[in-house]
């Protein structure tokens, strides 16, 4: 008989992967006949499904702004960060472009409005920085993860500075979110949601699904104003802010 754990981690996962059917569906036959509000309405309305099917609580500390121009950075753990900050705020991501090729989930990802970098081409990566200081312009709100692969969630890798020189660019405000996953029950962090290393992406999945009740914690420090600064500095500054916040000091 399997554990209970396991019983509900099997039909979590149904559910996930019908949920991902739906998104899919509805971008190839209803997009393209909704305004674009809609469509970001039913981004955030389904990044939320994908937190409920989960069970996965979001608590967000501090002031998360919803308009831009703005830049939002933020750690990177686990595949479901973007979700989580996609249930709290409409943004376009910042992605590897790959990820475009994936079945299933490139369309996904290109249906939520993601810029796709080629991080082997030097070329590629002004584009995209023109790319998103063009977008900030034009009052939109950008995110990415500045350590440009996941961590474990116990410490904050380095971050890369090449991407904020949009904000700089289009003197667009950059606002640091710290995020962790803990368990509800003792507030204790939770590493099942990660995705490190080797590790398949359905093997952490698997370890997220089984899991006992989790939350997400997003805290917000107050956006930074960018002139002024270069973009090494602005990195710097930013990472120590996200330290801050994931040790609730901030």
């Amino acid at each position: 008989m399997p554990k209970p754990s396991k019983l509900r981690g099997a039909w979590r996962l149904l559910r996930l992967v019908l949920h991902l059917l739906r998104g899919w569906l509805t971008i190839r036959w209803r997009f393209p006949a909704w305004s674009p509000a809609r469509c970001d309405q039913a981004v955030q309305q389904w990044s939320q499904g994908i937190l409920d099917i989960l069970g996965l609580q979001l608590r967000i500390e501090g002031q998360l702004l919803q308009r831009g121009p703005l830049m939002l950075v933020c750690n990177h753990i686990s595949w479901l960060d973007i979700a989580v900050l996609h249930a709290a705020v409409h943004c376009r991501f910042i992605s590897k472009d790959d990820i475009r090729l994936w079945p299933l989930l490139g369309t996904l990802a290109s249906g939520a409005g993601t810029l796709y970098i080629s991080r082997a081409s030097r070329r590629d990566a002004l584009r995209v920085v023109h790319d998103m200081a063009r977008a900030l312009q034009q009052g939109e709100v950008l995110a990415f993860f500045p350590e440009g692969t996941t961590g474990d969630g116990s410490a904050v890798l380095p971050f890369h500075a090449n991407l904020l020189q949009a904000a700089i660019t289009a003197d667009a405000p950059v606002q640091a979110l710290g995020l962790r996953f803990e368990d509800v029950a003792s507030s204790a962090p939770s590493f099942a949601p990660c995705y490190v290393g080797d590790e398949s992406l359905l093997d952490s999945a698997w370890r997220t699904v089984c899991a006992p009740p989790l939350r997400a914690v997003l805290r917000c420090a107050p956006a930074q104003p960018v002139r002024g600064r270069d973009r090494r500095t602005l990195a710097s500054d930013l990472r120590e802010s996200v330290i801050s916040l994931r040790a609730g000091s901030q």
